[in-house]
């Protein structure tokens, strides 16, 4: 648990229920305890009687949910010895290991597709010291090259094929229930490489109610990372999980890869999925589905967002709350649900993206009294 009163990371809060020991160095920034914002205006705007949150991990350390997942696997790679970790990444995982490695004193090499990284993120990266590797390809080439120098290179790759990633990214889970007293009725996330979706699911499963002998089942995605789970439930409830993809990257949708995804959400631009199967199996056991937005959509729900309710994130991030809010209206998620979207990532992830929506927002006016005040009143007529 945490020290006293303050808040020193989530492997600290949630130690019982994460693969560390006494021992171990936690390689932490203050990850975690992310706000639970519930809408207003939105739901009263489209006239549904629902109760819709937003899970807000814009507001980690390096902006994105990545960090979880980072905490843990920077954890483990150096208390195993390694002196450098490897990632493949649209932008927010090579913040990410980038941040934790200079935190851990190590070497964070990433790998980045060319001209698909909003600036947001490579600066992030940069100025944390990582080796950037910029390559002629998109993300899944890129994954496929972590995979092959891993296996002939001293380095630890920190992609969600680390199953330690897995292991911190469930703790969202953890602190969704922990605030609602119980599991949302559907939770609501985008999907790219679909390990946040399998990791949430690994979350709701830990702490559910069991009876004895169905923890293995409930544990089943964790591939020997054990997650020191004992059965020790907290709520009686899983939720629908449901996962929405860009349409131009949706590899669910079309049920095979995707070779040239491409979509304005660039955290979701991906077309073969790492956690492919593990995704599938989370749709199966929580009764959820996949579907997909359209860009426009996704932007749209972007600019909702910050215009109704003040809150700012990446276009990938939207991508839950434009597929949510599509299924409330369509009846399919039902009236009376209480919801949970998303939000993965912050907004000034992704700036020039949020300033091309905003055309025409800036007026000119004289450094005068009266030019001003009447651009306002103009405005408030």
């Amino acid at each position: 648990m945490s020290t006293g009163s303050r808040y020193t990371g989530l492997i600290e809060h949630y130690r019982d229920r994460l693969p560390v020991s006494a021992d171990t160095r936690v390689i932490s920034l203050g990850e975690g305890n992310t706000p639970l914002v519930q809408l207003e205006n939105i739901p009263r705007e489209i006239g549904k009687d629902i109760e819709l949150y937003i899970k807000y991990e814009g507001l980690n350390p390096t902006g994105s949910f990545k960090d979880r997942g980072m905490t843990m696997a920077v954890t483990r790679a150096v208390e195993e010895g390694s002196r450098a970790v490897l990632c493949a990444s649209t932008g927010n995982t090579s913040a990410a290991a980038a941040a934790y490695a200079a935190r851990a004193g190590i070497t964070a090499f990433v790998i980045i597709p060319e001209g698909k990284i909003a600036l947001g993120k490579l600066a992030q990266a940069m100025i944390h010291g990582a080796v950037v590797l910029q390559i002629k390809g998109n993300f899944d080439v890129g994954m496929r090259l972590v995979k092959e120098v891993a296996s002939e290179a001293p380095v630890t790759v920190v992609n969600s094929i680390n199953p330690y990633r897995l292991q911190g990214q469930k703790t969202a889970a953890f602190e969704i229930v922990d605030e609602l007293g119980r599991a949302p009725d559907y939770h609501c996330l985008p999907v790219g490489n679909a390990g946040n979706i399998t990791a949430h699911w690994i979350g709701y499963c830990e702490y559910a109610h069991h009876d004895e002998g169905e923890v293995t089942a409930a544990c089943g995605f964790c591939e020997g990372a054990s997650c020191a789970y004992g059965g020790r439930g907290v709520t009686d409830t899983r939720p629908v999980m449901v996962g929405y993809q860009a349409a131009g990257a949706a590899p669910f949708m079309r049920g095979a890869m995707v070779d040239h995804p491409e979509t304005v959400a660039t955290a979701i631009r991906i077309g073969h999925p790492q956690s492919w199967d593990k995704a599938w199996k989370v749709r199966e056991e929580s009764g959820g589905w996949f579907d997909e937005c359209s860009d426009e959509e996704i932007l749209a729900a972007q600019k909702l967002l910050t215009s109704r309710e003040g809150i700012f994130c990446e276009p990938a991030s939207a991508t839950s709350v434009a597929g949510a809010l599509r299924d409330i209206q369509s009846g399919k998620i039902p009236e009376g649900s209480t919801v949970v979207c998303t939000l993965t990532g912050h907004g000034l992830k992704d700036p020039d993206t949020a300033i091309k929506q905003c055309e025409g927002a800036m007026q000119t006016v004289d450094a005068e009294l009266d030019a001003v005040k009447d651009a306002i009143l103009k405005h408030l007529a």
